[in-house]
């Protein structure tokens, strides 16, 4: 999988203000609708929120990949979050999440989509690759280093 097809600059937010784990899943979907016209950021909202009802997304390590297949979105599309300050996102581990990476999917992608969620877990599971991704310091160079190669 090339990130590149999944995320782009402008939407890779750093330092972005978190609040809630409801307020999160909002801007995540109105960032990723800016850029996808067929997307209604309220669509994609509800079904994050759906997605997190039956279990939450946070898998440790403050790390979450919030997703969910929508009948309107054409390709899958991503968006990275950097959060100023950890939030409770009732991760496994219980500890505080400041890195997000929403996904939304076509809703006939199951394959692509559970391709997609085991190549962004395993990336963001490598200890070096979320410390660069913490330590970014702007949404460009967030983005540079999430589309970066793994050693």
């Amino acid at each position: 999988m090339n990130l590149t097809t999944l995320l782009s600059p402008d939407r890779s937010l750093c330092a972005a203000e978190g609040g809630s784990k409801k307020r999160v899943l909002e801007t995540l979907a109105e960032t990723i609708a800016q850029g996808a016209p067929e997307i209604s950021a309220d669509n994609l909202f509800n079904g994050l929120i759906e997605r997190e009802r039956l279990g939450s997304t946070g898998f440790g390590k403050g790390i979450a990949i919030p997703h969910c297949r929508l009948e309107s979105c054409t390709a899958p599309m991503g968006a990275l979050l950097k959060l100023s300050d950890g939030i409770d996102f009732d991760a496994m581990d219980g500890n505080p999440v400041d890195l997000i990476f929403a996904l939304v999917v076509p809703n006939e992608a199951t394959n692509e989509h559970l391709a997609i969620l085991q190549e962004l877990a395993g990336r963001l599971d490598n200890a070096s690759y979320r410390n660069n991704l913490r330590h970014a310091k702007d949404g460009s160079e967030l983005y540079t280093i999430a589309i970066a190669p793994i050693d």
